[in-house]
């Protein structure tokens, strides 16, 4: 199935690298003008060199609700409107555990995660009612949906992100604005590798990753951005049309079970443990009698 934006203009958040990037470059392709907002004004201008005419550079921190105004009124200025907001910027937030948590590391957790998506949606609806409706595509996590995937901040906000999309969809119904939400899982982007890290450091990192995918989910290899750009070209678009308040789980299976689900030799070390426990408890059946 071939995918259209013709005609369409998008803003996508955290677009100079990663998740964002790939968005970019797959909604370009499909037809759509994008204005591309990050704090990276290098890695934004380096979007618009490639893509002249198609993309605009607009710095933004999501951090700031003013920036994020801005960029919604930019992007209509610009390309004559705004149909699709995809909410990707973020980072991992704080890693501090909850018996450990300050107002403010929490508080710049949720910000950054949760608060910049729903001023997001807040200050594209004018321009999309404009439109005659339109899709907003968020960016949750896996972290969203069980433990142990993420800080507990990171978590917390990620799930807020699935319940304001849900609860967004049903409110925007009305302007026929669709609400979806993406939960990435094992992804190689930079949320891994920031950008103080040593360039070594970071090639050992992925490196691992790439070597340990197997062992965390069913598809054995890490995840890459381009997988989750696919996924919000989906819920951008008019294929997705009939799909409004849910969320796309990307993880390559890592939510499916445990690992004795899918994993043949996990499976086989269990059986022999259980076979061993079998034989021990024969032996003990046999001293009794």
């Amino acid at each position: 199935m071939t995918i259209s934006l013709d005609g369409k203009v998008a803003v996508i958040t955290g677009a100079a690298s990663g998740i964002g990037r790939a968005s970019v470059e797959r909604f370009v392709e499909a037809g759509a003008k994008v204005l591309a907002a990050d704090i990276d004004a290098e890695g934004g201008r380096l979007l618009e060199d490639a893509f002249p005419g198609q993309v605009a550079f607009h710095r933004c921190d999501v951090m700031s609700e003013d920036d994020i105004a801005v960029t919604m009124e930019i992007a209509s200025q610009r390309f004559g409107g705004l149909d699709i907001l995809f909410n990707n910027a973020g980072a991992g937030g704080s890693p501090t555990p909850i018996e450990e948590m300050t107002g403010a590391l929490w508080d710049h957790s949720q910000d950054l995660l949760l608060r910049s998506v729903a001023l997001g949606m807040r200050y594209a609806i004018p321009y999309m009612k404009a439109r005659g409706g339109g899709a907003i595509v968020n960016t949750a996590s896996v972290a969203a949906l069980q433990a142990g995937m993420g800080p507990i901040a990171y978590s917390a906000a990620k799930a807020g992100v699935l319940q304001l999309t849900k609860c967004g969809a049903a409110e925007l119904s009305k302007y026929n604005i669709r609400v979806n939400a993406i939960c990435p899982g094992f992804i190689l982007t930079n949320i891994f590798t920031p950008g103080e890290m040593p360039t070594q450091i970071k090639t050992v990192v992925k490196t691992t990753m790439r070597g340990a995918a197997h062992l965390a989910q069913p598809v054995a290899r890490p995840g890459e951005a381009d997988d989750i750009a696919q996924a919000a070209l989906y819920l951008a678009s008019p294929a997705s049309g009939f799909v409004t308040g849910t969320h796309l789980v990307v993880d390559g299976g890592m939510t499916v079970g445990p690992r004795h689900s899918w994993d043949v030799e996990e499976q086989a070390r269990r059986l022999k443990e259980r076979e061993k426990l079998w034989a021990g408890a024969a032996e003990l059946t046999k001293t009794d009698a």
